[in-house]
């Protein structure tokens, strides 16, 4: 580590390095993470907060402006923005990130997808056939997502190699650390049953070892209805479940109101950098994320 730090200076010292790598990002966690591996060398945006769902975004003026100028756009991918991304690309005329080039990097891409699915019938509600998008509420998904990061911004401008390397190195450094803690403090979440609002929370499920009994949407995308979630309070009224969770964006009311009927804590969970006032990087995330239910379960 000493080594590459005296070649990064040297490197420096040795003439000017040449930035910004604007990267337009279509999430806040992918922005943080291009902040993490490009340091001072990239200028990000994103294109949505954490309170907005990713699925449902206007192609704006503004957006269209950004992706113009944009060296890299980095997205969730498998599909997550397929109801405008496609969009801003056409408008924005910009050759250097239409897909396939090196300038479009799909973050879902490189991780191991789950749910993916032959069946595209729309009559399901909100479908990925290529598998779950929401890959950032698992850790070790980033750390592969960064390393894939850093490859492509050392492609797009080589002369910084050196300087992204070292970046990615500290960050995966100061990230594994935080993966241990993470896991050893959510050992006794093990096997608790989760209620979630959309199948936002597949990978955190998995990464945790919980159990995803139901979901508060009846169908993908569209909103709890009363039916289903008066069966759910009969399917769940003399127990089994511990928890019931749901992002920044979505309405508080069926997970409260269901929250009421069966006598288990409902919380509000983080989905990505933002998504309430304790997670403001990547790292604060995950300990709101793990305070949060920890602290939901232990009322319980």
């Amino acid at each position: 580590m000493k080594r590459l730090i005296l070649t990064v200076l040297l490197v420096i010292a040795s003439g000017p390095v040449f930035a910004e790598l604007r990267v337009f990002a279509c999430e806040p966690e992918w922005a943080a993470l291009a902040d993490e591996v490009g340091g001072d060398l990239v200028a990000t945006y994103s294109a949505t907060t954490a309170l907005q769902d990713p699925h449902y975004i206007q192609a704006r003026p503004s957006l269209i402006a950004k992706v113009r100028r944009a060296d890299l756009v980095v997205c969730s991918g498998a599909q997550l923005e397929i109801g405008w991304l496609p969009a801003l690309l056409q408008k924005a005329n910009n050759r250097r990130v239409m897909p396939g080039t090196d300038g479009y990097f799909e973050a879902s891409n490189f991780v191991q997808r789950v749910d993916a699915t032959a069946n595209v019938d729309r009559a399901q509600g909100d479908i990925h056939p290529q598998g779950n998008p929401h890959i950032q509420t698992d850790p070790h998904n980033l750390a592969a997502v960064a390393s894939a990061m850093a490859r492509r911004m050392a492609k797009i401008e080589p002369e910084n190699t050196v300087i992204y390397e070292a970046n990615l190195n500290d960050f995966m450094s100061r990230w594994q650390a935080a993966i241990e803690r993470w896991e050893a403090a959510a050992e006794p979440l093990r096997g608790k049953r989760v209620i979630t609002h959309h199948k936002s929370w597949v990978y955190l499920v998995r990464w945790l070892g919980l159990e995803e009994v139901a979901h508060l949407e009846a169908i993908a995308g569209l909103p709890p209805t009363a039916t289903h979630l008066s069966r759910l309070t009969t399917r769940f009224a003399d127990g089994g479940a511990d928890v019931i969770v749901r992002s920044p964006y979505q309405d508080a009311k069926p997970s409260h109101w269901l929250s009421e009927r069966i006598n288990v804590p409902a919380v509000v969970l983080p989905l990505t950098v933002g998504g309430t006032d304790a997670a403001v990087d990547l790292f604060a995330m995950f300990d709101d994320i793990l305070a949060r239910l920890a602290g939901a379960v232990d009322n319980a």
